[in-house]
């Protein structure tokens, strides 16, 4: 059985032998955990983002970033292809555990839901868990996680807490954009999912994704990050049953589509509840290859207008 907590320890290790250079911090609490700084305090870089976004998905992706034209503009994308998507997908990268103690937040993704089972639907559909005496979380935080918090995912997990490496980015630096980006293909495979999709007939899957610019609060990084993949994320899925569900993910299927996150965001008191998951958590475009009748089906639009504005926006002061 594939331990996604096992198969990305390496790729923790390496990042942390060369914190230096990938411009994060490596800390050792007092309990024996590793947090490790990839841009809450730190600026980080792209190179340490592809390694958070490896680490995310269990060391089942290979990302890359590769310079392409919007309109006539260059911008850093996110490429990857995956590895045994529902596992790198589903039960990894999956941004599925929301943390909520004392006054600290972060969404929980990476190896180390897979042996919480957070949330618990998701390996009960997809049948999977691991079993790991190690556990490595990505958390998506303004603030880095202290010794209680550091316990408290340790326990969840079943291991001690000195076994346990957090990884930590603020959405509004350039690994949280990184990772958002290539979440892409994880957008498309968590809609399927909802939709009751036997997953089981996925084969193969990759994506790529622009990198957002780094804006000045957390409400305006999430806007420009989502809208990276709502408007102009890609994601190509062979699969062994081709269905009609294929043709509702991309994200002009929601109402609200053609509007920047952040507007969207704001006008909701920027809380997610009250926009809907519909446009949130949508690629802008889906390529299907059934691989039974070898036929290609399309889905959705890329949306350079709408990004455009996204990327080159001033917001209001919040």
């Amino acid at each position: 059985m594939i331990s996604v907590n096992t198969y990305a320890l390496p790729v923790v290790l390496d990042m942390m032998r060369n914190a230096e250079i990938l411009g994060i911090k490596v800390h050792t609490l007092e309990n024996g955990t590793t947090v490790i700084d990839c841009g809450v305090r730190e600026n980080g870089c792209h190179e340490a983002g592809l390694q958070f976004l490896k680490v995310c998905a269990g060391g089942l992706i290979e990302p890359t970033i590769v310079h392409q034209p919007i309109s006539g503009q260059v911008f850093p994308f996110v490429h990857l292809t995956v590895k045994h998507p529902i596992i790198a997908c589903l039960g990894s990268q999956k941004a599925g555990w929301v943390i909520r103690r004392n006054n600290f937040f972060a969404m929980g993704s990476g190896p180390a839901r897979a042996l919480a089972l957070k949330p618990k639907g998701t390996y009960q559909a997809i049948q999977y868990h691991d079993t790991s005496d190690i556990a490595i979380i990505a958390l998506e935080a303004g603030v880095l996680p202290d010794e209680d918090i550091c316990s408290y995912i340790a326990e969840k997990c079943g291991v001690k807490p000195k076994n346990l490496y957090a990884l930590v980015a603020s959405t509004r630096s350039i690994v949280g954009s990184i990772q958002i980006s290539g979440r892409i293909v994880t957008m498309a495979m968590h809609k399927l999912e909802d939709m009751g999709y036997d997953l089981s007939n996925i084969v193969n899957a990759a994506g790529r994704s622009p990198v957002a610019p780094i804006k000045n609060t957390f409400e305006q990084a999430m806007g420009v990050t989502n809208d990276c993949n709502i408007y102009y994320g890609s994601v190509m899925i062979s699969t062994r049953l081709y269905s009609d569900e294929f043709s509702r993910i991309t994200s002009d299927n929601s109402e609200m589509y053609g509007r920047p996150f952040y507007e969207l965001f704001k006008n909701a008191n920027y809380d997610f509840v009250n926009i809907g998951s519909y446009l949130g958590f949508s690629p802008a475009e889906l390529t299907v290859n059934d691989c039974t009748t070898g036929k290609i089906y399309h889905f959705g639009r890329l949306n350079e207008e709408v990004l455009l504005e996204s990327f080159n926006a001033i917001y209001d002061k919040i």
